[in-house]
């Protein structure tokens, strides 16, 4: 009787087997954030919403989640260009104060590489236009429509000083550059339309849709509700338009 109970049990758990195993590698459903990237958000969204008593607690977590110095710096200048330089500095002037009292307790912060300089033929606004097609994933081509046709300086702009000097920079990757965007954008408010483009940009740099999910938890528990339900109404949009292509 024995024998014939275990060896329905191993039938059950080989036939249960290659489900199992298949969800373990389904990176869908087995991706979490990492506790850096967690703690990238949570820096970019307080920053943006100037809570500066907030950013020194979370400037901690960050260097304790192991962030380097130079990391968390180009975390808090990447954001300039979405919330503005005061909420940049104001960051800054912070982390420069969160940096002193470790230093004080004898805590030695791992500084981390530089960026390393810039060697290319090309223009910046040629630079610029191909990192933008690969975060995108769609050629620059065509006459400029909207914005960049009514103010053709902007376009420019965006191009040779967004996409060349800011996101060209190897201090942080393509994924944790786009985290620090979507953080200040949901943070600010009204920008629907340039967060669903970052959403998207989101995906097509390997971000998966379990990850946005858990985003807006992490706005949610950073900033607030309000905030949250804004940003996961767009998750959500972008996530069924993704579904269906």
């Amino acid at each position: 009787m024995k024998t014939i109970k275990l060896f329905i049990a191993l039938a059950i758990v080989l036939s249960i087997a290659p489900f199992a195993l298949k969800a373990q590698d389904d990176p869908e459903k087995r991706a979490t954030l990492p506790r850096r990237e967690q703690s990238i958000i949570r820096i970019a969204t307080v920053t943006a919403k100037g809570d500066l008593l907030k950013l020194k607690t979370e400037l901690n977590t960050g260097l304790d989640a192991g962030l380097t110095v130079n990391q968390i710096k180009e975390v808090l200048v990447h954001l300039y260009a979405y919330a503005g330089f005061p909420r940049s500095l104001r960051g800054l002037q912070t982390f420069i104060a969160v940096l002193d009292e470790r230093k004080a307790k004898g805590i030695n912060d791992i500084i981390g590489p530089k960026a390393s300089p810039i060697r290319s033929e090309h223009s910046k606004y040629e630079r610029g236009k191909a990192i933008l097609e690969k975060l995108t994933g769609v050629p620059e081509a065509g006459p400029k429509t909207g914005y960049a046709a009514f103010a053709p300086e902007i376009e420019i702009f965006l191009k040779e000083h967004l996409f060349a000097d800011i996101f060209e920079r190897d201090v942080l990757t393509y994924v944790e550059r786009e985290w620090v965007t979507v953080s200040v954008l949901s943070s600010i408010g009204g920008v629907e339309p340039m967060l669903r483009s970052h959403l998207n940009i989101c995906l097509n740099v390997g971000i998966a849709p379990d990850q946005l999910q858990q985003f807006t938890e992490v706005i949610k528990q950073t900033i607030g509700r309000k905030e949250a339900r804004n940003a996961k109404k767009v998750v959500d949009e972008v996530l069924k338009n993704k579904s269906k292509e």
